[in-house]
């Protein structure tokens, strides 16, 4: 996504946030060239760049912390943002959180094609690796590879049966991001649940904004796709990246991680200023909506 990119009207929503329970209004607006993704907290009259330095915490959501004033569970908001190229916009919040509504990126993705684009005809660059870096341990880890555009390797494990291995690799187009990424929502498991409750986590989850798991039974009705688990995960990596603030032209493989790696990663890049440089790249051409058919059969209209 070489040229920034803001939307051209207001457009907004409302919806519990999966984390606090609490219901948050949330309004996207246009932003000038050069903003980059600011969070505005109305309540608390205090904007928060969408910037690796703020982000603080990511047990179970990345959030963005300044001064004390927060902003959870952004990923998805920000993968759906990445996903069709905006590079300026403000977010405002009227609470702690961004609503999680479906558990996917489409209905931010569907907002923003409601709201249209505007282009001012600027370019932004792009971070190409030129050297590898890596984060984590033998068992949890992720390396961030050269590569001419952004594809991704993601395993995961899980006990349960019902998600077991998975792996997803590609090419992440932004045809293929929102149709094969954005619609894949978060997930839980139903024995994980009373912990999450104790840490004051998962207060606003329930069947409709989560695809919940008891061993080898889905709880929340029919997959979207039969790797949804991985593909998530995928959507959460993007959303994280981009608090880079530049496209990232590079292969990433990851291995069992999740937001507190891939915001590690981030750091790791920005640490080392010599594993990349930043590149005027050709202009990308604008989705469309079209139909998808996912993996089960079932045709979706989706908006990139």
């Amino acid at each position: 996504m070489a040229w920034q990119r803001t939307i051209r009207n207001p457009v907004g929503t409302s919806g519990v946030g999966i984390h606090g329970g609490e219901q948050v209004n949330l309004t996207l607006r246009p932003a000038p060239a050069g903003t980059g993704i600011i969070f505005v907290r109305k309540d608390l009259g205090i904007a928060i760049p969408a910037r690796a330095e703020n982000a603080r915490d990511q047990a179970y959501a990345t959030t963005l912390n300044l001064r004390g004033a927060k902003a959870r569970t952004v990923e998805h908001l920000m993968a759906a943002l990445a996903g069709v190229g905006i590079t300026n916009v403000f977010v405002d919040i009227d609470s702690a959180e961004v609503p999680i509504l479906d558990g996917s990126a489409l209905p931010f993705i569907q907002m923003l094609r409601q709201a249209g684009f505007s282009e001012p005809g600027l370019s932004i660059p792009e971070m190409q690796v030129r050297k590898p870096i890596s984060v984590g341990d033998r068992e949890r880890w992720i390396e961030v590879r050269p590569g001419a555009e952004l594809s991704v390797d993601y395993r995961v494990s899980y006990d349960a049966p019902a998600v077991g291995r998975q792996r997803f690799v590609g090419t992440l187009t932004p045809q293929r991001f929102a149709t094969a990424i954005a619609p894949a929502r978060t997930f839980g498991f139903l024995s994980e649940v009373p912990a999450l409750k104790k840490q004051g986590l998962g207060r606003g989850g329930s069947l409709s904004n989560c695809v919940v798991v008891d061993r080898n039974r889905v709880l929340s009705g029919a997959l979207r796709f039969r790797d949804e688990f991985v593909r998530h995960k995928v959507l959460d990596l993007v959303g994280d990246l981009a608090l880079l603030e530049y496209p990232l032209r590079a292969h990433v493989v990851a291995n069992k991680a999740g937001h507190a790696l891939h915001v590690a990663a981030v750091n790791e890049l920005l640490a080392h200023p010599e594993a990349w440089e930043l590149v005027e790249p050709e202009r990308v051409a604008s989705l469309t909506v079209r139909p998808y058919t996912d993996e089960l059969g079932s045709e979706t209209a989706l908006a990139g």
